[in-house]
């Protein structure tokens, strides 16, 4: 199996398989068109790091959902992180109970 068949999107979540491997500055998701080649996507991405990354040669850049040029970059197939909603459903729960609606 290919190692970049377990890739997916760091936004959708979308498999990476068809996207052209070693991902570039300029690689997009086919699906949501993200950019792929961010802090987000890399496998060296911690936000619990000051600078948001744990390869201590990296300048990281500030902005971590923007494609960059750093050299250290390596794509890690659990990049997505599904959003949670459970608050925004619990909330819309009650306003359909204090309003009457089922």
């Amino acid at each position: 199996m290919n190692p970049a068949d377990s890739l997916v999107c760091w936004k959708c979540g979308a498999t990476l398989k068809d996207v052209p491997m070693p991902l570039s500055r300029l690689s997009e998701c086919l699906a949501c068109r993200a950019e792929l080649h961010v802090c987000l996507q890399c496998r060296f991405y911690d936000p619990r790091k000051p600078e948001g990354c744990t390869e201590e040669r990296a300048d990281p850049p500030k902005d971590k959902q923007r494609a960059n040029f750093c050299d250290y970059f390596e794509p890690r197939a659990s990049a997505f992180r599904p959003r949670d909603t459970s608050a925004i459903s619990k909330a819309q729960e009650e306003l359909k109970r204090l309003f009457g609606k089922s």
